[in-house]
């Protein structure tokens, strides 16, 4: 895991709170639950290929983005639904329909900093 900056080591400033996490985690756990209302699937983590793209759709500032991100670092295949699935998790967190840039960047540092714990 990256070093915490000192800045918010020593911030008077609370973080978010284990209820509000709570809430936010049920909330988009919801939102799964009736996306996948009619299939075998309850989270985004078990969604397949064709569900990935199927709830998944991307605008083109995105699909460029995840062009970039896959040819520039070398993803796989299995990395490309790893990071879709991750950011539609993002986006359920903050109630969004759709995948923003935003959702799909944070994906790609969450997928970067898995493959260099692993490494």
């Amino acid at each position: 895991m990256p070093a915490v900056p000192f800045k918010e080591l020593t911030s008077k400033q609370d973080g978010t709170s284990s209820a509000d996490m709570r809430r936010e985690v049920s909330s988009a756990r919801e939102l799964q639950t009736a996306r996948f209302a009619k299939t075998a699937t309850r989270t985004n983590a078990q969604m397949t290929s064709r569900q990935i793209r199927q709830s998944c759709p991307l605008d083109e500032v995105c699909t460029n983005l995840l062009r970039q991100s896959i040819n520039e670092l070398g993803l796989s295949a299995r990395a490309h639904d790893k990071v879709l699935r991750v950011a539609r998790t993002i986006a359920d967190l903050e109630h969004s329909e759709a995948i923003r840039p935003e959702h799909l960047s944070e994906a790609v540092n969450y997928r970067m900093l898995d493959r260099g714990y692993w490494k």
